[in-house]
C-alpha cells in the first residue's frame, strides 16, 4: 500500500508535465503561433506569388496569391505583424470557406491596401462589410493588426487604434485564415490565432 502514494504522485507529475507541454505548444494564455519566422508548416501556398522565408519574416513582391491556414476557426482573435510598401495589395482574409480559391466573395477581406482605387474599403476596412472608421496607412513601416471574429461580431485595431468597432455580418461563420498577396512587397514576422 505504500506504493500508492509514489504512484499518485508520479501521475501527478506526468499529468502537471502534459498540461505545460500542451500551454506551451499553443503558446501563453490560449495564443497559438501560425508562424513565427523560421517555416510555413502550418500553412499552403495557392497562387503564384514567390513567398520566401528571408531573415525571420515571409515575403512575397512578385506574383499572385496566399498563404491559407491548415485549420479552420470560427470565433477568435488574429494578432498578425506586417510590413508593406506603399503601393502593396494585401489583407488578411477570415473565414475562408474554399481553401482553393480565396476572395473577398468567400471570406471576410481585412484590408492592407493604402492606394485602392476605391479608398472606401482601403486598410482597416473589411471589404465590402465594414468601412474603417478612421483611415489609416500602412505603408513603409512594421504594424500590427488585431482582429476579432465573434459570432456575427467584427472588431479591427491596427497600430492601436480601432477602425472596425463592432461591425455585424453573418455571411460565413467558419473558415481558414488567409495572408495575401497582390503587389508591392509584402512581409509578415508573426502571426498568432486564439480561439474564443
Amino acid at each position: 500500500m505504500k506504493r500508492w502514494p509514489a504512484i499518485t504522485f508520479a501521475f501527478a507529475l506526468a499529468v502537471c508535465g502534459g498540461l505545460w507541454q500542451s500551454q506551451q505548444a499553443s503558446g501563453q494564455d490560449g495564443w497559438v503561433t501560425l508562424f513565427d519566422g523560421t517555416n510555413l508548416d502550418n500553412w499552403t501556398q495557392i497562387g503564384d506569388a514567390n513567398w520566401k522565408i528571408v531573415d525571420g519574416v515571409v515575403q512575397a513582391d512578385k506574383g499572385n496569391g496566399f498563404l491559407v491556414s491548415k485549420n479552420s476557426y470560427n470565433n477568435f482573435q488574429i494578432k498578425a505583424e506586417f510590413w508593406v510598401d506603399d503601393d502593396a495589395n494585401s489583407g488578411i482574409f477570415i473565414r475562408c470557406t474554399d481553401p482553393d480559391k480565396v476572395t473577398s466573395k468567400n471570406a471576410y477581406e481585412v484590408n492592407i491596401f493604402d492606394k485602392r482605387p476605391d479608398p472606401t474599403y482601403g486598410t482597416g476596412a473589411i471589404v465590402d462589410t465594414a468601412k474603417p472608421i478612421v483611415v489609416l496607412k500602412a505603408g513603409g513601416k512594421w504594424n500590427t493588426y488585431e482582429i476579432t471574429a465573434d459570432g456575427p461580431k467584427f472588431t479591427v485595431t491596427l497600430n492601436g487604434t480601432r477602425t472596425i468597432d463592432g461591425a455585424e455580418d453573418k455571411t460565413h461563420a467558419n473558415g481558414r485564415i488567409a495572408l495575401q498577396y497582390g503587389a508591392g512587397v509584402v512581409k509578415f514576422r508573426k502571426v498568432q490565432v486564439k480561439p474564443l
